[in-house]
């Protein structure tokens, strides 16, 4: 005799061909976003992609789409993982007893995870979520934009193995270390509370443990609409403002400011690289002019760290989940830490 599928197993098949095809359209829409602002921003509207008005108007566009789905994918997926598991055991793996490998192992990974400032804090929200320690996190989060390899590959590309080597040592150092710091301070009463309740049919719940799968995916489309509607107006502003300062080049003001002659040329190089907001790939081009204008190597390691570590659009999207004396104290910590590299490497490079 054939056995008659259950009503259950008719669900499981549902459930499982649902998420594959939400997957399907969620790669579908990552992968055309660029190529549909290209069209409709520079071909449709007829922008110069070079203009001031469509480079801002496309970072805005695809930017703001980007960061969307990788909160929508990365929040739906550490929610769904992290029902699987309690915060105590999360706390456990990434801290713990063996304090600083949970920092070491976040900036490791966030070498490998090329994203942009803004487009790192989903991640962050989402290890937050999960109970991951908030020293550990934030060494992910310092680490993920700084160094990764589109920012090796340029530097290698550009100057040769000593100034990448340089990078590396100093992005991680700082990563770990300032991850370190952060973690001993006890910042975690600093966290927006939203961040660490688990909701499932709008009710706070203790415990994951015993829900179904359908349950876990419910609990996942509903974290990503929680922090969506909360975040949205950070996200709006946050991108915003990226758009309008994008593309801004201060050659001339570094030149005059922050040159070698100047002993406080690292602290103003840092300054101006806060309120920019790139990538490595996009500030590369200005640190290689910038260099060749006879900057020292180590005011323009600490600028590239500023702009692609702490920028202004990231602050404001973190404003939202948290508060603003951990807001403070990350840049704190960590403008110290690239002042501090900026100077060291610049003595040594001397030398």
């Amino acid at each position: 005799m054939t056995s008659v599928p259950t009503l259950a197993s008719h669900s499981r098949i549902r459930l499982w061909g649902g998420l594959a095809a939400s997957g399907l359209v969620w790669v579908a829409l990552y992968q055309v976003n660029e190529p549909f602002w290209d069209w409709l921003i520079y071909t449709v509207a007829g922008l110069a992609p070079d203009s001031t008005v469509g480079s801002a108007l496309h970072f805005f566009c695809y930017d703001l789409v980007k960061i969307v789905l990788l909160l929508v994918a990365i929040i739906f997926a550490v929610t769904v993982l992290r029902s699987f598991m309690s915060i105590e055991r999360t706390r456990a793996l990434l801290g713990g007893r063996h304090e600083g490998v949970g920092n070491v192992f976040a900036a490791g990974l966030g070498v490998v995870t090329p994203f942009c400032s803004c487009s790192a804090v989903p991640a962050f929200i989402g290890f937050v979520a999960a109970g991951v320690p908030i020293g550990v996190t934030m060494s992910f989060l310092i680490a993920s934009p700084m160094v990764n390899e589109i920012a090796i590959g340029l530097l290698f590309g550009m100057f040769g193995l000593g100034p990448t080597v340089i990078y590396v040592i100093a992005g991680l150092t700082i990563a770990i270390v300032a991850g370190l710091v952060l973690g001993r301070l006890g910042v975690e009463k600093w966290v927006e509370p939203f961040v660490f309740e688990t909701r499932l049919g709008g009710q706070v719940i203790d415990s994951t443990a015993g829900l179904t799968l359908a349950e876990r995916v419910q609990l996942g489309r509903e974290e990503v609409i929680s922090i969506l509607r909360k975040i949205w107006p950070y996200l709006l502003v946050g991108i915003g403002l990226g758009a309008i300062i994008h593309g801004w080049i201060p050659q001339d003001f570094f030149t005059t400011y922050a040159n070698a002659d100047n002993p406080l040329g690292v602290i103003v190089a840092v300054l101006i690289g806060i309120p920019l907001y790139s990538n490595a790939a996009g500030v590369m081009p200005l640190v290689q002019s910038l260099h060749g204008a006879g900057l020292p190597m180590g005011t323009l390691l600490a600028f590239m760290m500023s702009v692609v570590g702490l920028s202004l659009p990231e602050m404001i999207l973190l404003r939202r989940v948290l508060k603003p004396q951990l807001i403070a104290t990350f840049i704190a910590v960590v403008g110290t830490g690239i002042v501090a590299v900026g100077y060291l490497f610049n003595i040594v490079l001397a030398a």
